[in-house]
């Protein structure tokens, strides 16, 4: 069995730390390099309920895509949620590593996990990296459909795609319009609203949109008249979770270690339940 060492390298060499951006807090949090591994397991959060499913599992590494201490802090006491995520996984010989701005803008990354759960064919970065000589870095991916859907198909195709949240797909943008081409950003991609201009697509899928942005967004269609696509941010990333495992899986193949890695399926996202507004169109927006 490999030691944590050796899988946290193989885990850097796929996600270099120094490709996070600088506010950013990826890396090992907790764990003995010496310690064996046999069990993975990847989640989105490193929240209470999958330090808990890890421990069930017999996980001795847990790899998660959102930082646990983003911020930082000056204690790691049980008296607060995060403190307790600490606790429960070294009392259980469990090491955490997060992978985030890093794995986004990897090759594959997150956004290539997202078009991949939704048929769609990447063609580029969004916004490449510039140090990538091949330009097949960065962070967002465009992509191309096979054949053209409706705005309307497309929100169904994630809806139906994409693990199932309280908030769905909310819509902003003519439901008949046709999409060929589409600019996908896992996580909140509002800041990305002059990229996906530039880019010249019909469709922009992401998560986190808000009203001011998005409004602003819509109202100077004159220039780019495309539709945007919300989903639920933890929906967006979770795929990214299923490509890391397969890519982990096929090093152990390659190094003899015999790994045992798992994705969880426990949701994460916080919203819990969604009442429709009184609408006759299935695509009309949710209270």
């Amino acid at each position: 069995m490999p030691r944590l060492s050796e899988v946290i390298a193989a885990l850097e060499s796929l996600w270099p730390a120094e490709r996070a951006e600088s506010w950013d807090a990826v890396g090992t949090v907790a764990g003995d390099p010496d310690q064996e591994v046999t069990r993975v397991l990847f989640a989105v959060d490193p929240v209470q309920e999958i330090a808990d499913e890890a421990v069930k599992l017999g996980a001795d590494l847990l790899v998660t895509h959102h930082p646990l201490y983003l911020r930082g802090t000056t204690t790691v006491a049980a008296s607060h949620f995060k403190g307790r995520v600490v606790h429960t996984l070294i009392k259980n010989d469990i090491a955490l590593h997060v992978a985030h701005t890093n794995a986004d803008t990897a090759d594959p990354g997150v956004s290539d996990a997202l078009a991949g759960a939704l048929g769609l064919r990447v063609t580029g970065p969004l916004v490449p990296d510039p140090a990538d000589p091949e330009s097949r870095r960065g962070l967002g991916r465009v992509c191309a459909l096979d054949h053209p859907l409706t705005v309307r198909e497309l929100a169904a195709r994630a809806a139906e795609r994409l693990p199932a949240t309280a908030q769905g797909i909310r819509v902003a943008g003519d439901p008949e319009a046709l999409v060929r081409t589409v600019a996908v950003s896992g996580g909140s991609g509002d800041s990305l609203f002059d990229r996906v201009r530039a880019a010249g697509v019909d469709a922009f899928l992401t998560a986190d949109l808000r009203h001011h942005p998005a409004s602003e967004f819509m109202a100077d269609r004159a220039h780019s008249p495309l539709a945007l696509l919300d989903a639920a941010h933890w929906a967006t990333e979770w795929p990214w979770c299923e490509l890391a495992a397969s890519q982990l899986d096929e090093i152990s193949d390659r190094n003899g270690w015999d790994l045992r890695v798992h994705v969880s399926k426990t949701v994460t996202d916080p919203w819990t339940a969604h009442a429709a507004s009184t609408t006759s169109d299935p695509l009309g927006a949710p209270n």
